[in-house]
């Protein structure tokens, strides 16, 4: 199938994106591994996709806020604390969490079994920032409070303070 564009020249139909089990760029953050399934260079950059796996009595990043996108968990197995301004929520498998622009929000895997979970981030620009974390701790040292805030910054992302 093609599409004219206003140009009336045929152009080609998008490709779709086929991500098997054990596909995708691994991100390792510690403990953390996220598996980008869609990082948006098939959706013109709109939305991006990544499985992550939060081990047992894991913390998440500081409560913060993003300016430009929004960002949706859904819960496929476990447990996730996510902490919404003061407010708590347990989300267990099943549970679908979306964060507009703006909102404060962070999340922790406070149980002792792991939990697996699908985010979404719309736009896609956000994945970069994980993998900016990535290379800060490629050399074993923990992430600094100051060095995760610069990565932030970035992306249109700051502390909820």
């Amino acid at each position: 199938m093609t599409d004219e564009s206003n140009t009336g020249v045929p152009q080609a139909a998008p490709g779709v994106s086929v991500v098997g089990p054990g596909e995708g760029e691994t991100i390792v953050l510690g403990a953390t591994r996220m598996r980008v399934l869609e990082d948006g260079g098939t959706t013109g950059h709109r939305l991006a996709i990544a499985e992550s796996v939060v081990p047992p009595h894991t913390q998440g990043p500081p409560q913060h806020r993003h300016a430009r996108h929004d960002e949706g968990f859904y819960i496929l197995s476990g447990t996730v604390r996510f902490t919404v301004g003061e407010e708590e929520h347990d989300a267990v498998a099943g549970t679908l969490v979306v964060v507009p622009p703006g909102a404060p929000h962070t999340f922790a895997n406070v149980t002792g079994r792991p939990a697996r979970m699908l985010s979404t981030f719309t736009p896609d620009f956000y994945v970069q920032y994980f993998r900016d974390l990535q290379e800060a701790l490629a050399d074993g040292r923990p992430l600094t409070p100051e060095a995760n805030l610069d990565a932030m910054s970035r992306y249109a992302t700051g502390p909820a303070v």
